[in-house]
């Protein structure tokens, strides 16, 4: 019976561990949980197109740390992107971005290359002329 409860906890353990794997050969940094993670990235370069804004469903997520916070990191690094956010929850992932720099082809591919294809993109659809209210 003992044996049998030491190899269900070494189990679980690896099954968390593995759950949240990322890219062995990059280092993330540690992040405080949250619910709705925000990152918000100001380019000095100006923007030379239209702002968009891109809503959709990110399949595959298995944690709102490692796969949500990652997911949102690489989307707010991409060139043009003005804001990115990644909702673990509802799994929606929302992004603003200059047309003339990305487009839906180039966020849906970047997402899907994280972590060697675990995440798919689903209901991808963007608002053009995006208003900016600020």
């Amino acid at each position: 019976m003992k044996a049998l409860k030491s190899i269900s906890m070494f189990a679980m353990t690896a099954v968390l561990l593995v759950s949240c794997k990322q890219n062995s050969n990059k280092q993330e940094e540690v992040v405080t949980p949250t619910d709705s993670i925000s990152v918000e990235q100001v380019s000095s370069n100006e923007i030379s197109g239209t702002m968009q804004k891109a809503t959709f469903q990110v399949e595959g997520m298995a944690c709102a740390i490692g796969c949500a916070k990652v997911i949102e990191n690489k989307l707010a690094k991409m060139e043009g992107v003005q804001n990115a956010t990644v909702d673990f929850e509802s799994k929606t992932a929302t992004l603003e971005f200059d047309d003339a720099k990305q487009n839906g082809e180039t966020i849906k591919q970047t997402v899907e290359e994280i972590a060697n294809g675990a995440y798919k993109v689903e209901n991808l659809s963007v608002e053009k002329d995006l208003a900016m209210l600020d």
